[in-house]
């Protein structure tokens, strides 16, 4: 029990690295959809991740429709910029699924079309140079909002 996240290639591996960390210590599984924008052998990836390797859940993907194919009945949240929806106001369950683009561009436009309902941003200040946040701060403001939700399960 507890959630998952999942990376739609992400491309920096320290950031990737720190979001290995939060999911270990929060016993969420990271799901990891390629291509990688890095190799799994990159030493910034490693030194984010510290000893977490270990206990961290990752499992690895070829594709987004890969992941939705293996929980069909999943309930599934994306992060991005481009909706007004908080990630406060979603209604998170046990073993939702949170779902976060590459850095540099995001999720692809047409899967925020299609998941307009369960799409959410983090909120920010107005303006035009504050335009998103690190996406390994991202995942962890939404994964503990989403853990607060469903009482902070198997943790202390």
């Amino acid at each position: 029990m507890g959630l998952n996240v999942v990376l739609v290639e992400p491309e920096i591996p320290q950031n990737t690295g720190n979001i290995i960390r939060t999911c270990a210590a929060t016993g969420s599984t990271l799901h990891l959809v390629r291509p990688l924008g890095f190799s799994l052998e990159d030493k910034h990836l490693k030194r984010c991740g510290l000893d977490y390797w270990d206990i961290a859940n990752i499992q690895y993907y070829d594709s987004f429709d890969e992941v939705k194919q293996k929980y069909p009945d999943g309930k599934f949240f994306y992060s991005t910029t481009k909706v007004n929806q908080s990630h406060s106001d979603m209604k998170f369950e046990e073993n939702s699924f949170v779902v976060f683009g590459k850095e540099t561009k995001g999720l692809p436009e047409t899967l925020i079309k299609d998941n307009l309902d369960t799409c959410m941003r983090i909120p920010m200040i107005n303006n035009e140079k504050a335009r998103s946040l690190n996406l390994s701060n991202s995942v962890a403001i939404v994964v503990f909002e989403a853990l607060r939700q469903i009482g902070y399960p198997n943790m202390r």
